[in-house]
């Protein structure tokens, strides 16, 4: 996301420009659309120029305002930037989180490494924490244990038990469909049985 200051230019139509500006030279789309406006900039670094590509968006918190999105990969379409930029946004939040609920850049003053590493997990534990907590009172995509219960009891069946019950499927519609004794199917069991492989039958013989 860039912020809209006058004080940072991108270079459109030959002219150095905000991005404010930008936006009001341009006619911008109607209905519900996803994104207002979509268009190529160059970014002037160190004499060096970068295609971007700056898409405007509704602000859903102030709907007359807007938010401008950048990417330097000008192949992305602008559904794929809102979507990416959506998914890099819960980075944002977890640092703003740390760093100002968290005491990230406060608490410690050691000048350790050690020290400093120790707290930066401490605190990163914190927020794992809250976000569990979280993620169990408020987010019902989650039902906790009950989830990992239903999970058990839709476990897959082994291949051999699978097999087993085809098995005894044919045995059961031999004699349902067909008159034939008991002894003529144990025959054609065991012969079915003596033509699969050694190890197949052995499994099926323990089971």
């Amino acid at each position: 996301m860039v912020k809209k200051t006058p004080k940072m230019f991108f270079r459109y139509n030959s002219e150095d420009m905000p991005l404010t500006t930008i936006y009001k030279k341009n006619r911008k789309r109607r209905g519900r659309s996803r994104y207002l406006l979509s268009v190529m900039v160059d970014v002037v670094k160190e004499g060096k120029t970068i295609p971007a590509k700056v898409v405007y968006i509704r602000n859903k918190n102030k709907r007359k305002e807007y938010l401008c999105l950048i990417s330097t990969d000008v192949s992305l379409s602008e559904e794929e930037i809102i979507r990416i930029y959506g998914k890099r946004w819960d980075i944002e939040v977890f640092f703003k989180v740390c760093k100002s609920y968290l005491n990230l850049s406060k608490e410690c003053r050691s000048l350790s490494y050690d020290a400093m590493t120790a707290h930066t997990a401490i605190v990163f534990t914190r927020y794992m924490m809250l976000s569990l907590e979280n993620r169990e009172s408020n987010d019902t995509r989650s039902m906790g244990e009950l989830f990992l219960y239903f999970s058990d009891e839709m476990s897959d069946i082994t291949w051999i038990q699978a097999f087993q019950i085809l098995l005894q499927m044919f045995r059961t519609l031999l004699v349902d469909q067909i008159d034939i004794s008991d002894e003529k199917i144990d025959e054609l069991v065991k012969a079915f049985m003596d033509a699969i492989p050694a190890l197949l039958k052995s499994k099926l013989q323990v089971a």
